[in-house]
């Protein structure tokens, strides 16, 4: 990639387990791709603020061979790691929620500080690509008013991947703990996915011809179909396509935060249902998760049987 070459950033969008880790790695396989996780974290895990400082590759983020030369990127002169990572946490707060979503797509850099992260974001990109030597990054944040900021950044070029996942079955996965991950209830997940699901339909409705639309249920029916529909939509060959029926073998990555899994390596097959949930989930979570997704969930043929649309 030359200094003057657009960076491709596939911005993935939607609530929290939806499988974007798993989706993410799959394509870290491929060469010229590479997957940063949830870049929106990096700041608050490397200074200790957040809930898991390692790295994809085992190593702190503060002393990963990979991050600790992107974590100076935009770092002002004399300012500390934990000084810069609070501005940038106020910052996303105060400008780039969920919430506000709708205000970026429609204002864009209506700020300083708005233009200031956008600045550092760009930067950080840039560097990225330069430093992978990658033609594709894929930022599983899904955080959708940081994801619409992007699409502002000069020489950044977004594409927009909305995952969604049936929110009984998001519920489900919500209600243990696991590792550095917080259990949460039926109610507050459902809220939360029907609050990101809104935002990112915004963005696809801004931005069709680089937006794609995948339902959680329809990617582990056929992964490597799915895995083919995402290089197109960047513009990248599907013959580069890591999948062997429905199995690939993942290696160590360097993504910031996400699902545990993001750590195991090894050949990895994704399994054609994970319906778990119709047994596990209790009727009382069942029928909020339901209550509080209308009309989204019939939307996307959750309710129905009938196969989604974004």
């Amino acid at each position: 990639m030359t200094s003057a070459s657009p960076v491709k950033v596939l911005c993935v969008t939607g609530w929290c387990r939806n499988g974007s880790t798993i989706l993410g790695n799959i394509l870290n396989e491929i060469p010229g791709v590479f997957h940063v996780g949830e870049l929106h974290f990096l700041w608050k895990n490397a200074s200790g603020r957040g809930v898991n400082e390692l790295c994809g590759c085992g190593h702190k983020l503060v002393d990963c061979e990979f991050w600790s030369t992107i974590l100076p990127v935009g770092r002002p002169a004399g300012l500390t790691l934990e000084a810069h990572a609070d501005c940038v946490i106020r910052a996303q707060l105060a400008q780039v929620r969920t919430r506000h979503t709708w205000q970026v797509l429609g204002r864009g850099l209506r700020n300083e500080q708005v233009r200031a992260h956008g600045e550092l974001l760009r930067q950080v990109y840039r560097a990225i690509a330069e430093r992978s030597e990658a033609r594709l990054i894929v930022d599983t944040s899904k955080m959708p008013g940081e994801a619409a900021l992007v699409s502002y950044l000069d020489g950044i070029t977004p594409y927009y991947l909305h995952l969604v996942r049936d929110p009984r079955a998001v519920a489900q996965s919500w209600s243990k703990p696991k590792d550095y991950v917080y259990a949460m209830s039926a109610g507050k997940s459902t809220a939360y996915w029907t609050g990101f699901n809104l935002a990112s339909h915004a963005i696809s409705r801004r931005f069709p011809q680089r937006s794609m639309f995948l339902r959680y249920e329809d990617f582990i029916a056929d992964p490597a179909g799915s895995i083919d529909a995402v290089l197109r939509l960047c513009g990248l060959d599907p013959a580069l396509n890591p999948m062997t029926d429905r199995s690939v073998e993942l290696h160590a990555n360097h993504t910031v935060t996400g699902n545990p899994d993001r750590f195991n390596t090894g050949v990895t097959t994704i399994r054609p249902t994970d319906d778990s949930w119709r047994r596990t989930l209790p009727d009382s979570a069942k029928l909020a998760a339901t209550a509080l997704s209308l009309p989204l969930s019939l939307r996307y043929g959750y309710l129905s049987g009938r196969h989604g649309r974004g």
